[in-house]
């Protein structure tokens, strides 16, 4: 059994991967396997037709038993957005689930969330500290540069693997509505493809 993703940016290609192998192991479903995602642009989301081609190629990847797609949302609402797109999405899916979630604003958002966690990763500074409202602000990325030596530009291709595979998924759950949805849909794929959660989210996620 395989998930298969979908993702918008070149560090998501690598990133993806490891977030969900993190939630994997996370909910303790080692039977199933993590796909290579398949890369298409935002603009995709827009446009019904190229929507449901990445989709369709998405099946057509070898024992493919699930589709997740993770893309960002600067400024639309991500649930009526999400919404959207997995209608569009169930239309040629067939009876293989397939979950929508968009980022909001971005992948890095999450980030931002945890970002106590990530202190002295990336040459993200030991003094950083969360925003109030990690996803209130835009340019996720570039809040991101504000904590590290203006040496340092973060790179998608080059940051965004790494810290994906250091930030702490507990805050991120407790800080970041886009990412318990992204917790919720990994956990209704599990469960569509016929393993058990007895609790998910871990309960050791849940803020006291």
């Amino acid at each position: 059994m395989k998930i298969q993703s979908i993702v918008e940016g070149h560090g998501e290609v690598d990133a993806v991967p490891i977030l969900l192998r993190r939630l994997q192991e996370a909910a303790g479903a080692y039977s199933i396997t993590i796909g290579r995602p398949i890369r298409r642009h935002s603009s995709d989301l827009n446009s019904r037709d190229r929507f449901q081609n990445a989709v369709r190629l998405a099946l057509l990847q070898d024992e493919c038993s699930a589709v997740l797609i993770l893309f960002d949302c600067e400024d639309d609402c991500p649930k009526t957005k999400a919404a959207e797109l997995t209608a569009w999405a169930q239309e040629v899916s067939g009876a293989t689930p397939c979950e929508v979630v968009l980022a909001y604003r971005e992948y890095e958002s999450w980030f931002l969330a945890a970002l106590e966690s990530l202190r002295g990763k990336s040459a993200i500074s030991e003094t950083a500290q969360p925003p109030d409202e990690p996803e209130a602000r835009r340019n996720a990325k570039g809040a991101l540069e504000e904590w590290m030596p203006h040496t340092h530009s973060y790179s998608e291709t080059l940051d965004q693997p790494g810290l994906t595979a250091a930030f702490d998924l507990a805050l991120a759950y407790q800080r970041s509505r886009s990412f318990r949805r992204m917790v919720s849909a990994f956990g209704r794929h599990v469960r569509a493809l016929g393993l058990t959660l007895d609790e998910w989210p871990p309960s050791a996620w849940l803020a006291e």
